[in-house]
């Protein structure tokens, strides 16, 4: 058990998936949903805080360096596009909402990179990826418990 709660914080925290993959893995590996969206939660929302500090700290120290800066510049036009207008017209809540969409490129780290771009105010910003990440993880979390039981119930028929 302790085992499957690392991976789903790892996953969690992790751009390759964030709490959209950990909490679906710890569910599937027979894990609480509520102790899933929890631990897959508490993981994402860290995201805000140390992606934050990353990018203050690099970008102080890699900038004059080609290739930090060629990927420095490609993610926040990849950001400034997937959430630029909502972002920039609506502030906190469209990085809320930019954030809660469970799709490919959003998510805390793309809603970072876009707070940072659009200079909001980063206890805003903090609280507007929070709310997102959390709604998110309601989604998942009952998305998969349901599903979940359904397929259960399904194969025991």
């Amino acid at each position: 058990m302790f085992e499957t709660l690392l991976y789903t914080f790892l996953l969690s925290i992790s751009p390759f998936g964030e709490a959209r993959a950990g909490i679906p893995y710890a569910i599937l590996n027979n894990v609480h949903f509520i102790l899933a969206f929890l631990v897959g939660t508490v993981a994402n929302t860290l995201v805000f805080p140390l992606f934050m500090w990353m990018i203050d700290t690099f970008s102080q120290k890699f900038w004059p360096f080609r290739a930090y800066k060629r990927g420095v510049v490609f993610l926040s036009k990849r950001a400034k596009k997937l959430a630029g207008d909502n972002v920039q017209k609506h502030g906190f809540w469209g990085l809320m909402v930019f954030v809660m969409i469970p799709l490919p490129g959003t998510g805390a780290y793309m809603g970072t990179i876009a707070a940072n771009i659009f200079k909001i105010e980063r206890r805003k910003a903090f609280l507007a990826i929070s709310i997102g990440v959390v709604i998110s993880s309601v989604f998942m979390a009952l998305a998969t418990h349901f599903g979940h039981m359904g397929v259960t119930q399904l194969s025991s028929n």
